[in-house]
């Protein structure tokens, strides 16, 4: 993966405002993160590279410990293992941690979530499991180094979309020149689908299907 191809990518998904749909178009239909994770505050819009925190055995403890290295305007991922389904990881304390004082750009837990009346009304973007007043301890167990080292070399690197449809990642080993065009031809499809349902009347049968605008002599 080249930095700069990387960076390019972010910046055209950011400046566009790519969607998650046009992302997963841009893989052939795949790339979503985890089917499980919901928008918690809809239209609200997360992109960045990823910052990896683990949260595991029913304690938030190493989640507070790896939030306190979170990079500006990255994506916090919190991902749950062995946390118990029906406990928050966290709430209202560490999201504005994270947003206000980290500038974090969004907050993915692979969990549930607490303190949602403030989550809510403070629009953080967010996508979570669900919500539960019920939450993890703070108490220090049994941590599995090599697991953890071995999931953050997947994720760090790699850039999350979030949006009202779900969430999706571009993994390092896609980061390449090949990415960045066919984000650039999907956006393109995009405009020129638009048009000619919005313009030119035709319907999505012949848009989509026919894709009549590949042979009609007319002005797009």
């Amino acid at each position: 993966m080249s930095n700069d191809i990387a960076a390019q990518i972010l910046e055209f998904i950011k400046i566009n405002r790519v969607s998650t749909t046009e992302v997963a178009d841009a893989f052939h239909k795949t790339g979503l993160l985890d089917g499980k994770l919901k928008i918690l505050n809809q239209g609200t819009r997360a992109v960045g590279f990823v910052h990896y925190v683990p949260a595991v055995n029913g304690s938030n403890w190493h989640t507070h410990k790896y939030i306190s290295n979170t990079p500006k305007d990255s994506i916090v991922f919190v991902d749950a293992d062995n946390t118990c389904e029906h406990k928050a990881i966290f709430g209202s304390l560490v999201a504005k941690y994270i947003m206000l004082y980290c500038q974090s750009n969004g907050i993915i837990v692979s969990g549930k979530l607490r303190d949602v009346h403030t989550l809510v009304k403070e629009k953080y973007p967010i996508w979570c499991y669900g919500s539960t007043p019920i939450g993890c301890t703070n108490d220090e167990v049994e941590f599995d180094e090599k697991s953890f080292e071995e999931k953050r070399k997947t994720y760090e690197g790699a850039i999350i979309v979030a949006d009202d449809s779900g969430v999706v990642i571009i993994k390092k080993e896609q980061m390449t020149l090949e990415t960045l065009e066919r984000l650039k031809f999907i956006e393109n499809q995009e405009d020129i689908w638009l048009d000619c349902i919005d313009r030119l009347k035709w319907n999505t049968f012949e848009t989509v299907c026919l894709k009549k605008y590949k042979t009609e002599r007319q002005e797009l």
